[in-house]
């Protein structure tokens, strides 16, 4: 799942998301990460999705011997759904609105000359170290203690298993300081559940 800020890299191999990817390089390298709405009636166009997503810009590609693309996509804006357009070349589209979420453009927290840290570094650190131990995950924590307090937030939300449903929490976060607030809660409820 993406999160502005956040890189994801891609292994594209569907016919359906290799036209997607050719067409978003054909105009301005953007397109959009929508998860599905877990247990509910598919659609026309396939399963029903959630009403936010997260639009990003490929960053690095490369193509490989057999026809796949390796991309990275950086996230940049969440955007809400306004409207499903009509399916292109195997794939989905929407009209999107990201009016509600001009702040994801702006460097925000410890990335802000003078901003204060949106959590305490040892809050963090204290929850995620728990959570590692009861998932069964030795961490670098040279490299961890070296991070951003922001690029942490954002890996963390992307790159923990968590569920599709708690990653969209994370993502429909109204402010960074509630997404924090969120990240630390389900760190500790995993923490607790193992």
């Amino acid at each position: 799942m993406l999160f502005p800020g956040g890189r994801l890299p891609l292994n594209i191999f569907e016919p359906r998301y290799l036209a997607m990817v050719d067409d978003a390089m054909a105009a301005g390298r953007m397109f959009g990460m929508i998860q599905p709405l877990p247990d509910t009636p598919r659609t026309a166009n396939g399963p029903a999705i959630y009403r936010l997503g997260c639009l990003g810009r490929i960053t690095a590609f490369s193509e490989t011997d057999d026809g796949r693309y390796l991309i990275t996509l950086t996230g940049l804006v969440r955007f809400e759904v306004v409207e499903e357009a009509e399916m292109r070349r195997g794939y989905r589209r929407v009209q999107g609105d990201v009016s509600a979420f001009r702040d994801d453009f702006a460097i925000q927290s410890n990335g802000a000359i003078g901003a204060p840290p949106l959590v305490s570094r040892e809050l963090l650190t204290g929850a995620l170290r728990r959570y590692f131990e009861a998932i069964g995950v030795d961490a670098n924590w040279d490299a961890i203690n070296e991070i951003s307090d922001d690029a942490l937030i954002v890996t963390l939300c992307m790159a923990c298993p968590f569920s599709p449903i708690e990653k969209q929490t994370l993502l429909e976060a109204r402010t960074d300081a509630e997404r924090v607030r969120s990240l630390l809660a389900i760190l500790e409820i995993h923490s607790r559940r193992s």
